[in-house]
């Protein structure tokens, strides 16, 4: 990389720097907007003792679920967690902790702590497991729970176009949480199924400012279907 130019060329260059017991912040939503490239790397690399902020853990061989396989992952935070046999065996064999979060309270966690706020107050969770132990304020009389911001020494984000400069475009329900992903990595790592140059991409198009971007690179997609229904 030079100057403002961000891409890079291997996977290897993409996550240098990632180390063991880090905490890495992933984009995606079930299967869709993933980044697959940046997983398959991290499992290559053999890095342990990973917290993985998600809405979920992908599915048994494909996604974030291939960390799994050989227990890099020490400690999920997310929202969903089925699916995902290997998942639910090492949760239930005190393997693998895991951190149940509301997804709208996932998502603000990210976007909080891209923006420098520390926490924030929310009434999702108030009165159930997710509230308890945390910090109980009353605005104009109904309750909220204190919740704290997140923020990770990586994100790991999929977009479908981003220049070389680092300004990013997502594709229609691919965004869902990669927007927020991105702003909060101590280095954000964006793989793309296009780069184009400086000045192509109309701003006033552009989900992600290339601010928030350190590396981009040029990925190849399976985007496998979580769960594919057909009629008879």
């Amino acid at each position: 990389m030079s100057g403002f130019d961000k891409v890079v060329s291997s996977f290897d260059a993409a996550m240098e720097g990632l180390e063991d017991n880090m905490t890495v912040i992933a984009g995606g939503f079930g299967l869709c907007g993933i980044p697959e490239g940046s997983i398959a790397q991290i499992k290559k690399m053999g890095t342990k003792g990973l917290t993985i902020v998600s809405n979920n853990c992908g599915v048994d061989g494909f996604g974030l679920g291939i960390l799994l396989e050989d227990k890099q992952i020490k400690k999920m935070i997310s929202s969903y967690v089925g699916e995902n046999a290997l998942f639910e065996q090492q949760l239930l064999n005190g393997e693998l902790e895991v951190e149940l979060t509301p997804q709208g309270t996932l998502a603000e966690k990210m976007r909080a702590g891209g923006a420098g706020i520390p926490a924030f107050y929310t009434a999702t969770g108030y009165g159930t497991p997710v509230g308890e132990g945390k910090e109980v304020k009353e605005f104009n009389g109904r309750p909220y729970i204190l919740e704290e911001s997140i923020t990770g020494d990586f994100a790991i984000v999929k977009a479908w176009k981003a220049d070389r400069y680092g300004n990013c475009i997502y594709r229609h329900t691919a965004q869902n949480f990669n927007p927020m992903a991105a702003t909060a990595g101590k280095i954000t790592v964006v793989e793309v199924e296009e780069i184009v140059e400086p000045g192509t991409l109309d701003p006033a198009h552009i989900h992600t400012p290339g601010i928030y971007v350190d590396r981009v690179i040029q990925g190849t997609f399976e985007k496998r279907i979580e769960r594919r229904v057909t009629a008879k």
